[in-house]
């Protein structure tokens, strides 16, 4: 039920925001000063509305699975309208031509997953050590299972008291209230 309602929030915000990832957390240190690794940026991808230079946008790029945030540096219009532009990190030295794709030297429109609309600083970090350290998933999750053991051995001794003490009846009445 919970996964359900995550996913059903998640789809909710896909629509409103007309982004394909909502939210996503900076992963490097290349947009410092205005962000750091670890903050969560929420975006949105209205199509209605023109890209323009100092914008900060998350974008893809074919062959990356990773989608990067950066500022847009330059707009370059061409005469039928269409709009093409380069991006950069605010830490780096140079453009992001660099990244793109071979033989690719302007982002288009249809490479922009979102544009930062706000964000929370350093709440992603979460995210980022689950990834770096594999044991920070685990973790939580061994947590939860002891806690859900210590309870279920907490309530069988309860109810066993309540109902005299007999081990089977305990067990029974134990195992028909955790079913429903």
């Amino acid at each position: 039920m919970i996964v359900s309602s995550a996913l059903m929030i998640w789809k909710g915000l896909m629509v409103t925001t007309g982004s394909e990832s909502p939210i996503v957390v900076v992963l490097s240190g290349s947009m410092e000063p205005a962000f750091h690794r670890g903050d969560l940026l929420f975006l949105t991808n209205r199509v209605e509305e023109p890209i323009r230079v100092g914008e900060i946008v998350v974008f893809r790029i074919e062959g990356r699975e990773i989608p990067i945030v950066h500022r847009v540096l330059k707009i370059h219009e061409k005469q039928n309208g269409d709009i093409k532009f380069l991006t950069k990190g605010d830490n780096n030295a140079v453009d992001d031509r660099g990244l793109y794709k071979q033989g690719q030297h302007w982002l288009e429109k249809k490479d922009v997953v979102g544009r930062a609309r706000g964000f929370v600083p350093y709440i992603g970090i979460v995210t980022i050590l689950m990834n770096d350290y594999p044991k920070f998933k685990v973790g939580p999750l061994v947590h939860l299972l002891s806690r859900g053991n210590a309870l279920h051995r907490q309530n069988k001794s309860t109810i066993q008291t309540m109902h005299g003490g007999g081990w089977v009846q305990g067990v029974s009445l134990s195992l028909s209230l955790n079913s429903s």
